[in-house]
């Protein structure tokens, strides 16, 4: 059983709490911007003091309203800066935050306020308090309710006046790094999602390592030190649910390491958002690279220009590899240096101009996608955690990188490959067990604080981690053969004209898949092809039948003939997070859609 560990390199406090950052910041460094928020006339900035008295002013208001130490507060909206604030504001009086995805139905929300006993529910919208009110009668714990738009922060800013502020600091003071900080429920692949306990502890070990490690992207390691090539005013834009732990971890090092930080809460405004607010870095899921990738390549075909993108493309991922391997050929360092000028240039404009580095998590890259965005000047360094680990166990380092790993395990943190190739880490990261599930507590943490991670994957002897797939997603072909979809899943998705890709074949004579398109760049390609309509009157088009199979043929090659897909079949209609078939964070619910395309699956072998 391979073991790799890497030892410590920072000191982690045994005392305090996550609010200690908003204080420290404020007395020692109360004009530093922390913020930016969106106005109606641009970015405002946030200085460190006016971010604490605004947590101090919104924890005196939940005093006031009768939240207790301990008792869970819901938020229920897009990513925002009061998430933030109401976020430092629950755990500054000790009290625990439970974020929920603000696309979740009714019956969703009533389950985790249910489960988590929510005393209290911030949401955003009328509509999502429309949602909760729905449910309230199967709520008996919840007594608060506030809504963003009916101005919850003013109101509970009023209703703490009186609050003394020797009564606020004491509720402080109770908070450790033992106390519980959030509970964070999976997205429900399979299954009722689960309430994973996450400390202060968890996040301090998490975000002390990680900035340190990271210290060209956050300015400084957690010692203070230079940070060498880093950014003097290092800042990101953070886009993605802070429901999710993901982003959560970055919301929690920024304010810690005082990096600016902005939200973004309407992805339709993404590309102009970032535009103005000019990140130095930026953290995604690689859908969105994906998405970024496969855009440029579609507006260029449509401009006569899809050739150039080609060359360049293949020229950025030849770069990247050449890199790796100490030896860039003179040819290939002009033909480099002329599509800089052409297309990589650009491509980082879009992005703000700014942007150099970027962290991709939540599911595999990809080596093509890696190779090509290191080539134009954006460095991805891809990582791997679960929101058990409170986000990261591994992460590739800007001095440590190997396209197609997940990293190095962080300072701390131990992995060891099970007999049956499953991934099992051991850090103070690793959370204490589910909320009112012990049996399935018992079932992923063994006595010495093992953590499996249903992850298969391989160590080599640098302790670079590789995920080769998901232990439950494995497939046995009716002739025996192991096939890990997420493979070809990966590599077929790669491919403009594809949105998902479902591998099947459990139990089967042959692999197989369905496909679905993407609706952008489907009206892209039709316009080309002199073509109308969209997926589902151009799904048996032979032109796009021939597309899709040029990509099953090249997710192919990376796999022997035993687990190449035999035959696939393209769907009318995209899989959508509103139709249940994708998580919030885009991850493909797998029962589900084998169960809602059956008949689809069975036709692939009929």
């Amino acid at each position: 059983m391979r073991e790799f560990a890497t030892p410590l390199t920072v000191d982690l406090p045994r005392v305090g709490s996550l609010t200690d950052d908003v204080v420290e910041h404020a007395r020692t460094r109360p004009e530093t911007v922390l913020f930016s928020r969106r106005g109606p006339d641009g970015w405002g900035d946030v200085t460190a003091e006016t971010f604490h008295d605004e947590v101090r002013a919104v924890a005196k208001g939940l005093v006031a309203a009768g939240v207790g130490e301990g008792d869970r507060v819901a938020l229920i909206s897009r990513t925002r800066y009061e998430w933030t604030l109401l976020d430092y504001a629950i755990w500054y009086v000790g009290a625990v935050t439970v974020p929920v995805y603000e696309t979740s139905s009714a019956a969703q929300i009533a389950w985790i306020l249910a489960d988590s006993g929510a005393a209290a529910v911030v949401t955003e919208t009328a509509d999502h308090r429309a949602r909760v009110s729905q449910v309230r009668g199967e709520l008996p714990d919840l007594a608060q309710l506030w809504t963003l738009e009916d101005r919850a922060i003013e109101v509970l800013g009023a209703l703490g006046a009186d609050i003394d502020d020797e009564v606020l600091d004491a509720r402080r003071e109770t908070v450790t790094p033992l106390s519980l900080a959030t509970l964070i429920y999976t997205s429900g692949t399979t299954g009722r999602p689960k309430g994973c306990r996450i400390t202060h502890g968890n996040l301090q070990v998490e975000l002390g390592v990680a900035i340190h490690e990271l210290a060209a992207l956050f300015g400084t390691g957690a010692e203070g030190e230079d940070a060498g090539d880093a950014p003097a005013d290092p800042s990101t834009l953070l886009f993605l649910p802070l429901a999710h732990v993901f982003a959560r971890i970055i919301q929690v090092g920024c304010v810690k390491a005082g990096v600016r930080l902005g939200h973004s809460g309407d992805i339709t405004q993404l590309m102009p958002d970032l535009a103005e607010f000019r990140p130095t870095f930026l953290l995604a899921v690689p859908r969105v690279f994906e998405k970024v990738f496969n855009g440029a390549s579609q507006r260029a075909a449509a401009d006569g220009r899809g050739t150039v993108f080609d060359r360049a493309a293949e020229t950025a991922i030849a770069w990247s590899r050449a890199q790796d391997a100490g030896r860039v050929g003179v040819r290939l360092r002009a033909q480099h240096a002329l599509f800089e000028r052409l297309v990589y240039r650009k491509l980082r404009a879009a992005l703000g101009g700014s942007c150099d580095h970027a962290i991709s998590g939540g599911a595999p890259l990809g080596e093509r996608l890696g190779h090509f965005f290191r080539g134009i000047g954006l460095t991805v360094l891809e990582g791997y955690g679960l929101t058990e680990t409170t986000g990261a166990l591994t992460v590739n380092l800007p001095g440590a990188q190997r396209i197609g790993t997940v990293g190095r395990p962080l300072p701390g943190t131990a992995v060891k490959v099970a007999e049956d190739g499953e991934l099992l880490f051991r850090g103070g990261q690793v959370f204490d067990g589910y909320w009112n599930d012990e049996e399935a507590t018992r079932e992923v943490l063994d006595a010495d604080g093992w953590f499996r991670t249903g992850d298969v994957g391989e160590v080599d002897d640098e302790g670079f981690v590789r995920i080769t797939g998901r232990k439950k997603e494995i497939l046995v072909t009716a002739g025996g053969k192991n096939v890990a979809p997420a493979v070809l899943e990966d590599r077929v998705r790669a491919h403009p004209l594809v949105s998902q890709c479902l591998v099947v074949g459990d139990g089967r004579p042959f692999v197989a898949a369905l496909v679905t398109l993407d609706p952008d760049a489907l009206t892209a390609w039709a316009a080309q092809h002199d073509r109308k309509g969209g997926p589902r009157e151009l799904a048996g088009d032979p032109d796009v039948q021939a597309a899709i199979s040029q990509a099953v043929d090249d997710a192919n090659k990376a796999v022997s003939q035993a687990e190449s897909i035999r035959r696939f079949r393209v769907l009318s209609e995209d899989w959508t997070e509103e139709a249940g078939h994708l998580t919030p964070s885009l991850k493909l619910k797998r029962t589900t859609v084998c169960q809602d395309y059956d008949d689809d699956i069975e036709a692939l072998y009929t």
